[in-house]
């Protein structure tokens, strides 16, 4: 067997690095799809892999618009709500690096379809927790989801850069992104639309949409064989740490971006539910849902948009990493003064920002796809993920918490961590060329 080569990779951070080709980069064909006019196959692939990041996220922002009454029907605190998102976040996140070792030793859907099994499952065992009124019932179930979610979305993101390369990938990658987005616009919507009916029905109605992904990732993608047998543990810590230890300035600095990004997007949807029942805005029901979905709109807009043109061009990346978190930091900045003044600009200045993360989330995830080899994306994309998701759970709890500061604390804080991101990215990740070779 012809021997790997070792080419240099056009993406540079503070230098030039030698990264060595897998042999699906050296064959192009074997494993990875071409760039080329996309067939009816290739689309149906695009809606399996999306559909993952959209449940995942359903499961999740549903719940945001319930909060509400759910403090009100079980008789518990804003904090206690705040946990339902949280604690289901926390458990992803710390399952997340152990679900993606496991996609990199056996395969993406040995992971992914029992994972769905379970979050669907413990879907319908919170909804119980809630028809019986059990705060008890409805955490554990919560807890038992986060377990599930943990081999969804982020195994989906390593499975799109097995299937795909070069603009196809950053695409996919990109979808998945959108789709993420479009959970978060749809989810305040569907989940008040619910609370119609009762309370409690987003709890049910989510195991439905976990079925349909679950049919699309088993009959619609098939995974590529692997070529090589999978290294053992102790091999494959090895090279992990070796992957940090040689690129750890600009991945890490990735990871804190992505999870800042999460971090504020979900403390502000988390913000934004409760000041609009409340004096002087007295939006409720269905209208609060659509006002919630506006800045994530900006977002998913923006994600599908960015990830279609940035292809694997690393400066194009860059440039639009920056103007993204710079949109962010201005336009959280402006709402420390604007935030009470009028709801349109409020919102305004909010989608400004979410369109920031909009442009910032593709160009992180296909830079951080396309700079391991396969062997090891499944866990450094995890490890990306499970920052993201603690990012989510950290959000609303902190949120509350400076809520009972200031509304002047709540967008201090979040425009100073935007500006400290802008910084770090500025100085620390400098792709150039192509990505991923």
């Amino acid at each position: 067997m012809e021997k790997a080569k070792t080419k240099k990779l056009r993406i540079a951070f503070e230098s030039d690095i030698d990264y060595s080709t897998t042999k699906d980069e050296q064959t192009g064909k074997n494993n990875q799809k071409e760039d080329k006019p996309e067939s009816k196959g290739l689309i149906w692939e695009f809606i399996a892999i999306a559909s993952v990041p959209l449940v995942l996220v359903l499961g999740n922002s549903m719940l945001v618009p319930i909060l509400p009454d759910m403090q009100e029907r079980l008789g518990i605190s804003q904090f206690q709500s705040s946990l339902v998102i949280t604690l289901f976040s926390v458990t992803a996140g710390l399952v997340i690096p152990i679900a993606g070792y496991l996609s990199d030793r056996f395969s993406r859907k040995a992971i992914m379809i029992p994972s769905l099994t379970i979050y669907g499952g413990a879907g319908i065992l919170a909804g119980l927790g809630a028809v019986w009124n059990s705060y008890t019932v409805i955490i554990a179930a919560r807890a038992i989801q986060g377990m599930g979610a943990a081999g969804t979305a982020p195994i989906a993101m390593a499975l799109a850069g097995d299937l795909y390369k070069e603009g196809t990938e950053s695409k996919a990658l990109g979808l998945t992104e959108a789709s993420n987005g479009t959970g978060k616009v749809v989810s305040p919507i569907l989940g008040s639309l619910l609370a119609l009916i009762v309370w409690y029905a987003a709890f049910f109605a989510f195991p439905v949409f976990c079925l349909l992904s679950l049919l699309a990732v088993m009959f619609l993608l098939k995974e590529p064989k692997k070529e090589q047998a999978p290294p053992k543990l102790g091999e494959y810590l090895r090279n992990i740490g070796a992957i940090l230890k040689q690129k750890g300035r600009w991945l890490i600095t990735s990871f804190f971006a992505g999870s800042m990004a999460l971090f504020v997007l979900f403390g502000v949807l988390f913000y934004l539910s409760d000041i609009l029942e409340v004096a002087p805005y007295h939006i409720d029901g269905v209208m609060k849902g659509l006002v919630l979905a506006i800045p994530l709109l900006g977002m998913v807009v923006t994600s599908y948009t960015t990830g279609s043109l940035i292809k694997k061009n690393g400066t194009l990346m860059r440039w639009l990493i920056n103007i993204g978190l710079v949109l962010m930091t201005v336009s959280l900045g402006f709402c420390i003064w604007f935030y009470n003044k009028s709801i349109y600009v409020f919102i305004g200045l909010l989608t400004l920002s979410s369109i920031g993360t909009g442009l910032l989330l593709p160009c992180l995830n296909t830079m951080i796809t396309g700079s391991v080899q396969r062997e090891q994306r499944g866990m450094i994309t995890s490890l990306y993920s499970s920052l993201r998701f603690l990012g989510v759970a950290f959000g609303p709890p902190l949120f509350g918490w400076m809520m009972d500061k200031s509304h002047q604390t709540v967008f201090i804080t979040v425009t100073s961590m935007s500006l400290l991101t802008l910084i770090l990215a500025f100085f620390f990740i400098k792709p150039q060329g192509k990505i991923g070779g």
